[in-house]
């Protein structure tokens, strides 16, 4: 694969005289502020949508734990995001060592630990089949060109909605359109644009209307067959409508308020991800919050754990560059101990 096609227009340029609004990270490489907000929502709807199931130990993932009216949006937003972030490194890999897929393969190698370890405390969570989902589809996609990753893309996600309706074939599927946007140049020019967000929003939203039609029109003649497809498409549709309204909100004076509400938590989501388990646990089983029975305990608990996660990471990044678990990871990925805190120690 030809150096070019690897990174071209990966990486946004700062435009002059303007300073980037997130802290340049210890790779070098300016932070993109809407994947840091996009990851950050995406965090806070995974523990309200999952916060009942970590509480009583349940295994399911991708459910509506809170009903019908619950959109199922954190994991495809997280999982269009990994391949992102696995695509970018891969790029600051390339420029930096010899053999740039020894560094994905001890990523993904750390973050299979690091999920396996979770898994003892909730046998539900995510990061295994990220882990083995990267190292089966998205580490060998590396080799191929950005048009066959885009077929790929192309093939596996329908395929997920027709025979799954979602599973690991849909992550793999979003992991490789991740991966596909960053090749295309598309996450380099993310902050630059508000007319193609508008527009791919709109089309989303005529979209989600058609799909919702037809789920009423399947219920309304006792077909069921297709209705876990039909659901996991209106899902999809519906987290093409947040993130595009988010990217043109980024855009707005909103900005800040943006970026203060979910940046932090994304900066710092493998953190927060985690430690939400411990502190679901933690309230469920040694304080005894009825959150399994309750959806109004389980929404306010939530909130808590949110509202303190939030001012840990605003703390915690106020001296460092990345969260704890962020930290550790890198040093994995790496394999020699990276600075931590802003003035270069470790």
């Amino acid at each position: 694969m030809p150096r070019e096609d690897l990174h071209q227009n990966s990486h946004p340029q700062v435009p002059a005289g303007r300073q980037p609004e997130s802290a340049t990270p210890p790779s070098g490489r300016p932070r993109i502020l809407a994947l840091d907000v996009l990851r950050g929502f995406a965090l806070c709807e995974i523990l309200l949508a999952n916060i009942q199931l970590m509480a009583t130990g349940g295994s399911a993932v991708a459910v509506q734990p809170m009903g019908d009216w619950d959109p199922w949006l954190g994991l495809p937003i997280f999982s269009l995001l990994f391949g992102i972030g696995f695509a970018l490194l891969l790029d600051s890999a390339a420029s930096r060592v010899p053999r740039p897929r020894l560094v994905l393969l001890r990523r993904l190698g750390a973050l299979l630990a690091i999920g396996l370890v979770h898994m003892l405390l909730w046998p539900g969570e995510i990061l295994t089949d990220y882990a083995v989902v990267g190292m089966l589809v998205l580490l060998p996609s590396t080799w191929l060109p950005r048009w066959a990753m885009a077929g790929l893309a192309a093939v596996l996600i329908p395929a997920a909605l027709i025979f799954g309706g979602g599973g690991p074939l849909l992550i793999a599927g979003l992991f490789l359109l991740g991966a596909t946007l960053v090749r295309y140049g598309v996450i380099g020019e993310i902050e630059r644009s508000t007319r193609g967000p508008l527009l791919l929003g709109l089309a989303f939203a005529a979209g989600l209307a058609a799909a919702l039609w037809a789920q009423a029109s399947m219920r309304a003649v006792g077909a069921p067959t297709y209705l876990p497809t039909m659901t996991t498409l209106a899902d999809l549709l519906l987290v093409g409508v947040y993130v595009c309204g988010m990217l043109i909100l980024l855009r707005t004076p909103l900005r800040p308020a943006l970026r203060f509400v979910f940046a932090p938590l994304g900066r710092m989501a493998l953190t927060g991800y985690l430690t939400a388990t411990l502190l679901v646990l933690l309230s469920a089983r040694v304080l005894g919050l009825p959150i399994g029975e309750s959806l109004t305990t389980a929404y306010w608990t939530a909130g808590a754990i949110l509202a303190a996660q939030w001012l840990f990471c605003t703390l915690w990044l106020r001296q460092y560059h990345q969260g704890p678990v962020e930290w550790l990871w890198r040093w994995a990925t790496w394999t020699h101990r990276p600075p931590l805190s802003r003035d270069g120690r470790a």
